[in-house]
């Protein structure tokens, strides 16, 4: 894991770097040299003060493609408990959640009933998705705008709804072939039938699966995975994400921030960096 180096350690390394230049510099000129250094530090540096490493920023900086979770991630909120409370029963999927959580249901059975808890149809679902449009987290849009401006690929790689996140995509520029999540399946008059296990994420590990396919089948050398929870941290896998981008704008995870290759709290720290 190509994990986050101290400010003294990148501090010391981008002096060494700069050292030649230095050495004879005097007056003025030299003071500005050494603010313009200590800008680009800050400039990639998170909330908390941790630097990338020097791999970890030429991965981001060189990679083919970027996968992003969508709930607390390119969005602010949670999609399938925001669509619990919609239908009356948040609490019962927020029950479920936990349970599964704790290791308590396998996940295909946990979404499975979280599905059935929520009595979703297709009109409810439609009715959903036309009064609540994505609420995205700051400085998100302009991160993909950036990433599709230097010729990267965008995916969105989730566990919440196909048809909830389609919006999102469409609103960021994003293909739905890029689009890896789970699909609601209705019955003909439009009740409730169950999901499609055939999807990556309908199953444990199944991000690192996701980025595994697109890496293989898209022959990306390197793919950056970026969100703000443990399963997003599993795309870590040979064959799979090279780095893992931990982000805490909306819910800050302790596992996250310590196991993720380099954590931060804005995009715009994203954004700097390319």
């Amino acid at each position: 894991m190509l994990r986050a180096a101290s400010y003294e350690s990148l501090s010391g390394s981008l002096a060494k770097s700069e050292t030649s230049t230095r050495r004879n510099t005097r007056g003025k000129g030299g003071q500005s040299r050494r603010k313009e250094s200590r800008g680009k530090m800050r400039a990639v540096s998170s909330s908390s003060g941790a630097f990338p490493t020097e791999q970890v920023l030429e991965v981001w900086r060189t990679s083919d493609a970027v996968a992003f979770d969508v709930d607390s991630t390119v969005c602010i909120d949670e999609g399938i408990d925001e669509l619990g409370v919609y239908v009356g029963a948040g609490e019962k999927v927020a029950r479920i959640t936990k349970e599964a959580m704790e290791g308590g249901l396998p996940f295909g059975e946990a979404l499975q009933r979280r599905l059935e808890a929520m009595a979703i149809s297709r009109e409810l679902l439609e009715s959903y998705v036309k009064e609540h449009p994505p609420k995205f987290s700051p400085g998100i849009k302009e991160l993909i705008a950036k990433l599709h401006a230097q010729g990267k690929d965008v995916h969105l790689i989730s566990g919440g709804f196909r048809q909830m996140i389609a919006p999102v995509a469409t609103e960021l520029g994003i293909p739905s072939e890029n689009v890896h999540a789970n699909t609601i399946v209705f019955n003909e008059d439009g009740s409730l039938k169950g999901f499609d296990d055939k999807e990556f994420t309908s199953r444990a590990g199944g991000k690192a699966d996701a980025v595994k396919f697109i890496k293989s089948t898209k022959g990306y050398k390197h793919v950056v995975m970026i969100g703000d929870g443990a399963t997003d941290l599993e795309a870590r896998v040979s064959g799979g994400a090279d780095i893992v981008i931990g982000y805490g704008g909306a819910q800050r995870r302790e596992k996250v921030v310590a196991e993720s290759d380099w954590f931060v709290t804005e995009f715009d720290t994203l954004v700097n960096a390319l």
